[in-house]
């Protein structure tokens, strides 16, 4: 903690190697983060919590402690209470609470934000993200540092989403990191509660015409069939389209909602999830099933047709396990991660909340004052049973908000796992 903290004062007299600081902080962090993974670190959390509620069954019936002695116990709870019960995730921990601290002493003069001071900072950790963050698959904490900088002005989350979108449509850039720019610009529109609708929707036309564009370009061509490998960018856009419609579509429908209706038809998703590359089989089934029934309320795209001829298609990936046993898996074709997933360090947690968007449950009054009509012969309570979460959920995952879907909209726990389908019923 010590270490880090004097390295970064170093970078403050002498700003010529703050980059290089930087890199050498990051990438030290990046390796911590991607050896604790998520569902480690939430393994870790519930077996203590477990113990301690042991022991606090078995202290019950003993006599009363003087009250001083309460107070001081009182003390020693709340601040253990936020340490990581995984050693690697406590330092982890510390370690980004002082990167944060940092990044807003830095940006920050007297209170009030340093334009100059911020863009000059800015800058370096893009080239840190660039340099180290891109490449590297399934970091869980770590990335937040572009999440947390680009709260404090608007124009810094717009520049990012900018420089995620030139990586995302320049063809000269591998696919890997094609792929995964899509992943950080929908992951970060769905939860950066800093970016405006406005701007969300900016960034919807131009990934939607960009998918239409490509389209245009293969559905008549030698390669217009469904295949990973050949159209990864694309589909990682498609996906990057689904969630931010997931988690955005009551902002882009609130106020007029007639206009809202009109607007989403406009970006013509019939055709989207019609055309020959088939999205919706790529895409993982949690984000699927969600775009689905969101879709169908408001009369957008029917996708149960496709979903239902895919599942019939779809043939279960058979490995051999380490004893030699067939296992079967289910494989997330696209690798893809949402990496501003639920941030669960306790202590640096509380610097990201107030600007992160928790998954909301849908209800049916959210959806009830369409314009058109749901169809007749459509059964309303199979529809809200889905809406309202009554659906295979992910075991270990954490409930960081209290809701139902968050588990199925998270990221694999490793780079070949992927999210439980949910089975929607099909309407009749």
């Amino acid at each position: 903690e010590c270490y880090v903290h004097n390295l970064l004062r170093v970078t403050v007299y002498l700003p010529t190697l703050r980059l290089q600081i930087l890199e050498l902080i990051i990438e030290k962090l990046l390796k911590l983060d991607v050896s604790t993974p998520q569902q480690d670190i939430e393994d870790a959390e519930e077996t203590a919590n477990n113990s301690d509620s042991k022991e606090k069954s078995t202290e019950e019936g003993l006599f009363d402690m003087e009250e001083d002695e309460e107070r001081k116990g009182n003390k020693v709870d709340s601040s253990s209470s936020e340490r990581m019960a995984h050693p690697l995730a406590e330092r982890l921990d510390i370690l980004m609470t002082i990167l944060f601290s940092y990044i807003k002493d830095v940006c920050h003069v007297n209170g009030k934000l340093d334009i100059n001071n911020t863009k000059d900072l800015y800058r370096d950790l893009v080239s840190v993200f660039d340099k180290l963050i891109l490449p590297t698959h399934a970091s869980c904490h770590v990335q937040y540092f572009m999440f947390y900088i680009c709260s404090f002005k608007l124009g810094f989350a717009e520049a990012f989403l900018d420089h995620l979108w030139k990586k995302l449509h320049d063809p000269n850039n591998p696919s890997v990191i094609r792929q995964t720019a899509g992943s950080y610009i929908g992951s970060f529109l769905a939860r950066a509660k800093f970016i405006p609708v406005v701007t969300v929707k900016a960034c919807l036309d131009l990934l939607v015409n960009w998918m239409h564009k490509y389209i245009n370009n293969q559905d008549t061509g030698a390669n217009a069939y469904c295949d990973v490998a050949l159209h990864g960018p694309f589909y990682s856009t498609c996906q990057a389209v689904f969630y931010t419609l997931i988690f955005r579509h009551k902002q882009l429908l609130d106020g007029d909602l007639r206009k809202g209706l009109i607007y989403l038809q406009s970006l013509n998703f019939e055709r989207i999830v019609m055309c020959q590359l088939n999205p919706l089989k790529i895409c993982i089934p949690s984000v699927v099933n969600l775009f689905a029934a969101i879709t169908r309320k408001y009369q957008l795209v029917f996708c149960y047709t496709i979903i239902e001829r895919n599942n019939r298609q779809f043939i279960p990936v058979v490995r051999s396990g380490t004893g030699g046993d067939l296992v079967q898996t289910c494989t997330n074709p696209l690798d893809s991660f949402f990496p501003f997933d639920p941030y669960i360090l306790k202590r640096s947690k509380k610097t990201i909340d107030p600007f992160y968007q928790f998954w909301e449950e849908l209800s049916a009054e959210d959806l009830e004052n369409l314009k058109k009509p749901i169809k007749r012969g459509t059964s309303e309570d199979e529809d809200d049973d889905f809406l309202k979460g009554e659906t295979p959920q992910n075991d270990g995952a954490v409930e960081i908000a209290s809701n139902s879907y968050e588990s199925n909209t998270r990221s694999p726990v490793s780079s070949i796992g992927s999210p439980p389908d949910c089975y929607v019923p099909y309407p009749q």
